[in-house]
C-alpha cells in the first residue's frame, strides 16, 4: 500500500511513541510546522524540513517524499541481494506487483517456507522417508509372515497407512506454509480500497452484450454499443464508416481484451 508523506510522516512518529510537542523539542521544527505536514492538506515541506526529519528518523529522503519504498537502504549494491538477471527483469518489468512480494518475503514465515521448498527441491527429505517407509515395509512383513492377518486387520491397515510418499508429504507442508502466509497478508490488507469502481468497465460491457443480445445481435456489435456507450455516442446512428473505424480501434482496445479492473493500492 502508498502511503502518502503525510502518513509516512505520522506513521514514523508514532513509530517512536513522541507526540508533536516531542517531536518539536528534538528536532527544533515548530509544532504547528510539524502538524501541517502530517495534515490531510500538506502543500509544501521545506527542504530544511525535510533532512532534518529525514535524519532524525534515519530514512532516505526518497522515502518520506514517497519516491521509494526503502527507508534505510537507498544504496544497496545488487551484489549483495544475489538477484538473477531474471529477478532484476521481472522486478522492473511491472508484471508483478513489487510491493505485495516485499511483503511475502518479510513475512515472518517465510524462511520456514523457503526451508521446506529447499528441502524438497534439494530431495533432502527423500533418504529419511525412505528409510522410515522401510521401518514400516519391515513391520508389516513380519506381521503377515507371523499372524497372517486379514487385509482389512485394523492394526495392519494401520502400518500401510503409515507408509509416506515423500513427494506428496513435502508439497502439503509447502501448500500449509502458503496459505498461512496468504491468510496473513489479506487479513492485513483488508481495509485496503480493492473494491470494483463504481463506474465498472465489465458491468458495462455485460449490459452491452445483455441488450445486443435481446436485439439480436452479436458480441461483436455489444463491443462496439459498449465503446459508444463510454464515449456517449449513439450507435445506431453512426454511419457505415464510422462503425468500420470504430471496429478497427476496438481491436487496440486493452480495456475490451481485459474489461476486468486490475487490484489497486489506495
Amino acid at each position: 500500500m502508498e502511503l502518502s508523506i503525510q502518513e509516512r510522516l505520522k506513521d514514523l512518529r508514532v513509530e517512536r511513541g513522541l507526540t508533536l510537542e516531542q517531536l518539536a523539542e528534538e528536532t527544533n521544527l515548530s509544532k504547528s510546522a510539524l502538524g501541517s505536514y502530517e495534515g490531510d492538506k500538506l502543500k509544501d515541506i521545506s527542504h530544511y524540513a525535510l533532512i532534518k526529519l529525514a535524519k532524525f528518523y534515519g530514512v532516505t529522503a526518497d522515502y518520506l517524499l514517497g519516491l521509494s519504498e526503502m527507508r534505510n537502504h537507498p544504496n544497496a549494491d545488487l551484489a549483495d541481494l544475489h538477484l538473477s538477471d531474471d529477478m532484476i527483469e521481472l522486478l522492473k518489468s511491472g508484471l508483478v506487483d513489487n510491493s505485495l512480494l516485499c511483503e511475502l518475503a518479510a513475512h515472518p514465515d517465510f524462511p520456514r517456507l523457503m526451508a521446506d521448498l529447499e528441502i524438497y527441491v534439494n530431495g533432502v527429505a527423500v533418504k529419511q522417508v525412505q528409510t522410515v517407509n522401510a521401518i514400516v515395509d519391515t513391520m508389516s512383513a513380519t506381521i503377515m509372515k507371523q499372524h497372517n492377518p486379514g487385509l482389512t486387520d485394523p492394526q495392519l491397515r494401520q502400518l500401510v497407512a503409515a507408509h509416506i510418499d515423500d513427494d506428496s508429504f513435502c508439497r502439503y507442508v509447502i501448500q500449509q506454509d502458503i496459505n498461512g502466509i496468504a491468510l496473513d497478508l489479506r487479513e492485513a490488507h483488508r481495509d485496503d480500497f480493492f473494491s470494483v469502481p463504481e463506474d465498472n468497465p465489465l458491468k458495462g460491457l455485460l449490459q452491452a452484450a445483455e441488450e445486443a443480445a435481446d436485439e439480436g445481435g452479436d458480441m461483436e456489435q455489444a463491443s462496439m454499443a459498449f465503446i459508444c456507450k463510454r464515449l456517449r455516442l449513439n450507435y445506431g446512428k453512426l454511419s457505415g464508416e464510422d462503425k468500420a473505424a470504430l471496429k478497427r480501434l476496438a481491436g487496440k482496445s486493452d480495456l475490451l481484451k481485459n474489461p476486468n479492473p486490475q487490484r489497486g493500492r489506495k
